[in-house]
């Protein structure tokens, strides 16, 4: 007999974990307009006109809103992006996905 260990498809699944992901939220300030934030948010993010509304009402509302999320890397470049464009914005692990 062989020492040879079988692989299961459950065995294999339990050891691959998903990457991590993180989320961008574009914060409020008392500068920038409202028409600024929902064009960066339909240019930059493709979020309709309705949603980048919304999105920007909450920003004001409530002091932040998640405008991304994905990869590490993708955010990291979409907060860059954003401070370019004057905006504060932060990176955030999310734990919910």
């Amino acid at each position: 007999m062989s020492d040879t260990a079988i692989v299961t498809k459950d065995t294999v699944k339990s050891r691959i974990k998903e990457p991590k992901r993180f989320k961008v939220l574009i914060l409020n300030d008392d500068y920038t307009p409202m028409d600024f934030v929902i064009a960066i948010l339909v240019t930059i993010f493709k979020h309709s006109e309705t949603s980048a509304a919304k999105i920007m009402m909450q920003v004001h509302n409530e002091g932040r809103a998640v405008v991304a999320s994905g990869s590490r890397e993708e955010m990291e470049r979409n907060v860059q992006l954003l401070h370019e464009h004057g905006l504060w914005a932060t990176l955030q692990r999310d734990d919910k996905i």
